[in-house]
């Protein structure tokens, strides 16, 4: 379902697109992650984002 909302539709994509993404075992981290949540490795990128249309 689709959100018409601008303001709706800015804090879900902050709250979907902005984390952090494990290497090791793909686990979603949060944006102010160092370590991973779930198996403590330190190898996290940011998660890939198109351009928006």
């Amino acid at each position: 379902m689709p959100v018409s909302d601008p303001i709706k539709r800015e804090i879900a994509m902050k709250h979907l697109l902005y984390v952090k993404i494990c290497r090791k075992c793909g686990a979603r981290n949060p944006p102010s992650a160092v370590k991973c949540r779930r198996c403590k490795s330190k190898r996290l990128r940011w998660k890939k984002r198109e351009a928006s249309r």
